[in-house]
C-alpha cells in the first residue's frame, strides 16, 4: 500500500470468536505497519454475547438484529457495561488524530471537544492524507457492525476526483514524465483490467474504468497489442450475482465476457496512447517440475495458460536441457494449489519433481574483457572484437532493475547495427551463470571499442562475441551464488516457544522478532528458502498441530562457502551427464 499510495481503513474480524482483543490487534498496526491507528467503534458483548457495536464519532450504539443480523438498529442510549470503555477510547481516538491533524491538535491544547462533524472530517483528512488508519470491529459471518464498515468506506476514503492516478503516454520515451488522468466522463477511455475468472460463459475480465465512459456494443483497444475488441456484454458484479448495465463511468468496477487478456492489461477507446503502469511483480523464489499422470491432453497446457493471464507472480517455461514444464512461484503452497486447481477444475491429474529454489549469481568485483571470436569456413567467416569491462551493479529503485547495458563506443569501432546484437549477447549470458546454472544478477555491462570486419562481422558474430567475453572473465570478477531469504512468521502456544525458536535456529534462521501474549506468542525470523523445506510438518510435529506459519519473500543473499561448494559439484555433475 505504501508503494502505491493507497489510503486504508481496517477491520478486525471474527470479534465473537474466544480470546478475540482488538486493542492488541490496534497496537500490532500501530508497531509493525508504522501508521497511526485508533478504533472508531467499541463491541457491545465479547465472543459469543457480541450483540453490536458502539460508534465512537456519532455516540451511537449499533446492533444488528433480525435474520442473520440483517436489520441493523440504532440507539442513542449506550449501555452501561461498554459507556467507561467508550469514552476512554473515544479520549485515545482523538489523541491519535491529534497527532496527525492540526486542526485536531489545536482543539485538544485548547482542551476543546470536538464535535461529530469535526471528527469525522478530521479521519477522513487524516486517512486520504496516509498518515491515520480508523479501525473498525465485527463479525463478518453474522453480519454484525458490517453495515457501518461500509458506511466507513464511503465516509472516509477518497473519491475518484480526490485521487491521483498517472498514466504513462507509449507515444513518449519510458523516461517521460507520467500524465496525470482525470475522473471525466468525457475524457478519452482508460481501464485496467486486474482480475480475470473463469466463468460459466468463457473468460470473465474486471475492470476498473479511471477515464472516460465504456459502453456495451463500443470497440476498445488493447494498449499492449493494439488489437480492436467490441463490448459484447457489459455487466455490474453483486458478489456472483451479474447485473446487465448500458454503460460505466469513471471510478466504477464491472465485468466484460468475451475479452482476451491478462490482468494488468489497459484498454483504450482508441484515441488515446496512455497505458497503465503495471504491479510490481515479485521474481518467483521457488521451480516444481510439472508432468501429467498419463498422456498428455490439451487441458493440460490451456491450464496453464489460464493461470498465468490470472496470477502475474505463476510462470511457466520449458527446461531446455531436460525438455520438462518448470512451474515458479512464490512458496510451495502457492504451487501446490496450482496443482489442485488443475485436478480439479481441469481433470489433469500431475506429478510435481523436488522443488527447486530459485538461486541467483552475482559478481563482486570489476573485470575487464578483451575478446576476439573468429571462425573462419567455406566462404564468410566470423569476426566481432568486443572490449571493455562487466562490474557489479545494485537495484535501480527507479526501474526495478539490477542488469544494464551501457555502450561506450565511440568513433564507430563497432557499426551501430551490431550494438543492438551486444546487447541482445550480454542478456543471453544471463540467463546461465557458469558455478551453478542458475540465472545472473547485478550486473552491468560497460562496452568501451571494438572492432568489426567488413565482409566476416554479422550480427550472430558480436553476440556470440559478447557471451564468449562475459564467460571468458566471470571468474575474474568473482561471482558469488545468491539464495532467497523469507521472512517466517510463527504463532504457536506459549509453551511451545523454545521448541519453535530452537526449530528455526537449526534451519540458519535470524529470529528478528518475538511477541509473547497471554497464551500464545508470535516469532519473525529471516531462513533461507532452502532450509524451508518440510517446515510445515515438523511445525506440527513440535507443536502439536497447534502451530502455524506464514512466509513471503524479503530479498537474495549470498549463499555459505559450503552449500556454494555443493551447488558448483552438482551442476558440474549435471553437465558431464548432459554431455553423455
Amino acid at each position: 500500500m505504501r508503494r502505491y499510495n493507497v489510503p486504508r481503513i481496517s477491520f478486525i474480524n471474527k470479534m465473537d470468536r474466544p480470546g478475540a482483543n482488538p486493542w492488541r490487534v490496534i497496537n500490532q498496526i500501530r508497531q509493525k505497519l508504522k501508521i497511526s491507528a485508533a478504533a472508531v467503534q467499541v463491541p457491545i458483548g465479547v465472543e459469543d454475547d457480541l450483540r453490536g457495536v458502539v460508534d465512537l464519532v456519532r455516540w451511537k450504539a449499533i446492533y444488528n438484529e433480525g435474520e442473520k443480523g440483517n436489520k441493523v438498529v440504532e440507539s442513542d442510549e449506550i449501555p452501561a457495561e461498554v459507556l467507561e470503555l467508550a469514552r476512554e477510547k473515544r479520549r485515545e481516538l482523538i489523541e491519535q488524530l491529534a497527532e496527525v491533524d492540526d486542526e485536531i491538535g489545536e482543539m485538544l491544547i485548547m482542551d476543546e471537544d470536538p464535535n461529530t462533524q469535526q471528527l469525522a472530517d478530521a479521519i477522513r483528512r487524516a486517512t486520504i492524507s496516509l498518515k491515520f488508519s480508523p479501525v473498525f470491529l465485527g463479525s463478518a459471518i453474522k453480519n454484525t457492525a458490517v453495515q457501518p464498515l461500509l458506511d466507513g468506506v464511503c465516509a472516509y476514503l477518497p473519491t475518484p476526483s480526490e485521487t491521483k492516478v498517472v498514466a504513462h503516454d507509449t507515444s513518449m520515451p519510458a523516461s517521460a514524465p507520467q500524465v496525470e488522468l482525470q475522473p471525466a466522463s468525457a475524457a478519452p477511455l482508460v481501464a485496467l483490467a486486474f482480475k480475470l475468472e473463469e466463468g460459466r460463459f468463457g473468460q470473465l475480465t474486471y475492470m476498473r474504468v479511471y477515464q472516460g465512459t465504456m459502453r456495451k456494443g463500443q470497440f476498445i483497444y488493447h494498449a499492449r497489442t493494439g488489437k480492436k475488441v467490441k463490448v459484447p456484454r457489459l455487466v455490474r458484479m453483486h458478489s456472483n450475482e451479474m447485473e446487465d448495465i448500458q454503460e460505466i463511468g469513471p471510478g466504477e468496477i464491472c465485468a466484460i465476457f468475451g475479452i482476451d487478456c491478462a490482468s494488468g492489461d489497459t484498454f483504450t477507446d482508441g484515441s488515446t496512447t496512455f497505458s497503465m503502469t503495471s504491479m510490481f511483480v515479485p521474481e518467483p523464489v521457488i521451480s516444481l517440475a510439472l508432468k501429467p499422470v498419463g498422456a498428455e491432453t490439451p487441458n493440460f497446457s490451456r491450464a496453464l495458460n489460464r493461470f498465468q493471464k490470472e496470477d502475474p507472480t505463476f510462470r511457466v517455461h520449458i527446461d531446455k536441457e531436460s525438455k520438462e514444464t518448470i512451474i515458479s512461484g512464490m512458496g510451495e503452497l502457492h504451487l501446490e494449489i496450482y496443482v489442485e486447481r488443475m485436478k480439479r477444475e481441469y481433470n489433469v491429474e500431475c506429478t510435481t519433481g523436488k522443488p527447486r529454489v530459485a538461486f541467483r549469481e552475482t559478481i563482486t568485483q570489476r573485470a575487464d574483457f578483451f575478446y576476439t571470436h573468429k571462425k573462419q569456413t567455406g566462404g564468410a567467416g566470423q569476426y566481432a572484437r568486443v572490449i571493455g569491462f562487466i562490474e557489479p551493479m545494485a537495484m535501480n529503485e527507479e526501474t526495478g532493475k539490477d542488469t544494464e547495458f551501457v555502450n561506450q563506443v565511440m568513433g564507430g569501432n563497432i557499426p551501430s547495427n551490431y550494438i543492438p546484437a551486444v546487447e541482445k549477447g550480454f542478456y543471453e549470458a544471463l540467463e546461465k551463470g557458469s558455478l551453478s546454472g542458475n540465472p545472473i544478477c547485478g550486473c552491468r555491462f560497460v562496452l568501451n571499442d571494438g572492432l568489426a570486419h567488413s565482409v566476416d562481422s554479422s550480427e550472430l558474430a558480436f553476440r556470440l562475441a559478447t557471451i564468449g567475453a562475459i564467460r571468458e572473465v566471470y571468474n575474474a570478477a568473482k561471482p558469488i551464488i545468491l539464495e532467497p531469504i523469507m521472512t517466517v512468521e510463527v504463532v504457536a502456544p506459549s509453551e511451545f516457544q523454545s521448541a519453535v525458536i530452537g526449530g528455526l535456529n537449526q534451519r540458519r534462521g535470524t529470529i528478528v522478532d518475538s511477541e509473547v501474549r497471554e497464551d500464545e506468542f508470535t516469532c519473525i525470523a529471516e531462513v533461507a528458502l532452502n532450509d524451508m523445506f518440510g517446515y510445515s510438518s515438523h511445525l506440527r510435529g513440535i507443536t502439536q498441530g497447534k502451530g502455524e506459519f506464514s512466509m513471503e519473500y524479503k530479498t537474495h543473499q549470498p549463499v555459505l562457502p559450503q552449500v556454494q561448494a555443493e551447488l558448483e559439484a552438482a551442476y558440474k555433475k549435471s553437465i558431464g551427464q548432459t554431455k553423455k
